[in-house]
């Protein structure tokens, strides 16, 4: 019997009499979705489509054993008001069990302001951690082995300045640079796309990404110089395709850049990252991580002739969604992030972060975090998905999903490629103007009743939601503003002067700016003055207003 016959004989008849609860179903991508799937459904090659873990394409996994060796790092983002209070948090979670830092940097760290900057006021320490100088570094990373632990930075336009107080505050430890694990986001591309804290225009902003990644190759080899994101065009309204698509091309042209100014492929290509979210169609999230492995791999060898497959492995991040959380029932989450936490281990994932229950109505508290935390642990401990790689591999609907996911990815590739690159879509809003037409068509749904989000929508109750509030102490924000005050007044203000100088002129040339930038920090100065010197060399970007 073949699948039209079954569909004849059995499912007709069937239909006529009992029905199915939706007209159509669709996956987040706006695939429609058959009843079931079968080898007709698929045209599957094992070795060139799928192969084993470990071996290219990598569809099943990058390594042999996967977490049969060890399961995935577990990292848990965090950072809110001083280096003090986040140190304690990260020391908590260290206890209870994490197995690497995740960073997250107040708005005014992000864009290159100090708290003692009017543009700071009101945003010091709210959605991460308040870092102005190397002793706000020392401060943040103390009592903790560098060496010893993996550390994850959310950090963009000033990259450059964090990166270099992390080595600096190392080296004073005595640990050398190349003993140094850990990733840095470093994308700009992304934020002009979806996230919105850049500073420079776009290509001195990819002048330094590419300065990071070409010194970090060199210098700090075990450091993931780049973590190509996905996640906040996704959290901006993306489908999975659009997520996969975009993010490959964003990481297409960081290699055609590196390469552009004379590094080998195979020289750097091994410590690209990427990171991505978890959304709640467990299978086709599944399916998404698959299909970018692979097409990330035939993208590495066929376009850009990498020989190491090392250079072909597309090694990923992953966190939860926090664009499904709700701040009703919010309980609810809990089921959703084990939900979306399962489809990046299925996937395959390398690290993972998982979103507290919590955070749609407040920094997350010890509480939330550690029942994130534990939903990881007993993924990895009780549930027996980290026990064979790749689990799904070979069911029908899976390898469809994945081949369809690819498929349609290449179509965005292939339309960017002809649009002239990344940079020129995102200056004439391509792929902007996607993300919010999906966004738009998914609020759709939601009001129109048409995609449900339980105790939105549909399952509504009366509630008095009582949760325990993290909240900000004012008081941190004196305190900051004078300890920064106290760090200006003791340092060696001629010694500060020449290191911008210096980094002033190499802006002004075609030199790798890191050394530079490192020169600073290690001279005292300020995160925000390395990144005003850059101000006056590059300008600072306008978006075009795109609907």
């Amino acid at each position: 019997m073949n699948k039209k016959e079954w569909e004849e004989k059995y499912l007709e008849p069937f239909l006529k009499k009992a029905g199915e609860r939706k007209k159509e179903f669709v996956t987040t991508s706006g695939f429609l979705v058959d009843q079931v799937y079968t080898p007709e459904d698929i045209d599957l090659d094992y070795d060139s489509s799928l192969s084993y873990p470990g071996v290219y394409p990598f569809t099943r996994g990058i390594y042999p054993t996967m977490y049969r060796g060890r399961v995935w790092t577990m990292r848990q983002y965090a950072g809110f008001g001083t280096a003090e209070e986040t140190n304690k948090r990260y020391r908590y979670l260290l206890e209870q069990g994490q197995t690497g830092l995740s960073v997250a940097f107040d708005l005014p760290t992000q864009i290159g302001y100090d708290s003692d900057h009017p543009m700071a006021m009101g945003e010091i320490g709210k959605v991460g951690v308040a870092i102005d100088t190397i002793e706000d570094m020392q401060i943040l990373f103390d009592g903790i082995p560098l060496d010893r632990v993996s550390t994850s930075m959310t950090i963009n336009s000033t990259c450059a300045q964090i990166l270099s107080m992390y080595i600096a505050i190392a080296e004073s430890q005595g640990i050398s640079r190349d003993q140094l694990r850990g990733t840095v986001q470093n994308d700009m591309l992304k934020e002009y796309i979806a996230r919105g804290t850049y500073i420079f225009p776009p290509e001195p902003s990819l002048r330094l990404a590419t300065d990071i990644i070409m010194f970090c190759a060199k210098e700090v080899p075990k450091w993931n110089s780049i973590s190509i994101s996905g996640y906040h065009m996704e959290e901006a309204g993306a489908t999975p395709v659009q997520e996969v698509a975009f993010t490959l091309a964003d990481g297409i042209t960081y290699v055609e850049k590196v390469i552009e100014r004379g590094m080998d492929v195979d020289a750097f290509a091994p410590r690209l990252s990427f990171f991505f979210a978890a959304g709640n169609n467990l299978f086709e999230e599944v399916a998404k991580f698959r299909a970018a492995r692979r097409l990330w791999a035939r993208i590495m060898k066929d376009r850009f002739e990498a020989k190491n497959p090392r250079s072909m492995m597309l090694r990923f991040h992953t966190q939860t969604a926090g664009c499904t959380l709700t701040a009703q029932q919010p309980e609810n989450n809990i089921v959703r992030v084990t939900i979306q936490a399962l489809a990046a281990v299925l996937g395959g994932t390398q690290s993972l972060h998982t979103n507290s229950f919590d955070e749609a109505l407040s920094l997350p508290t010890e509480k939330a975090v550690r029942i994130a935390l534990r939903t990881q642990q007993i993924l990895a401990e009780e549930s027996g998905v980290a026990d064979v790689a790749d689990p799904l591999g070979g069911s029908y609907y899976i390898e469809w999903l994945t081949d369809r996911i690819e498929e349609e990815a290449m179509k965005y590739i292939e339309k960017i490629d002809e649009m002239g690159g990344m940079v020129r879509a995102i200056e004439v809003g391509y792929p902007q103007k996607e993300i919010q037409r999906s966004a738009y068509e998914k609020q759709k749904k939601i009001d129109e009743g048409e995609m449900t989000v339980v105790g939105v929508n549909k399952y509504q109750i009366e509630e008095e939601i009582e949760l325990e509030i993290l909240r900000i102490d004012e008081n941190m924000v004196r305190k900051q503003m004078e300890r920064l005050k106290r760090f200006k007044d003791t340092r060696d203000k001629k010694k500060v002067e020449e290191a911008l100088n210096n980094l002033k002129k190499a802006a002004e040339s075609d030199e790798n700016l890191v050394p530079y930038i490192l020169e600073c920090i290690e001279a005292r100065a300020t995160l925000g003055e390395t990144t005003d010197v850059l101000r006056e060399v590059f300008g600072e970007y306008q978006a075009p207003q795109i609907f």
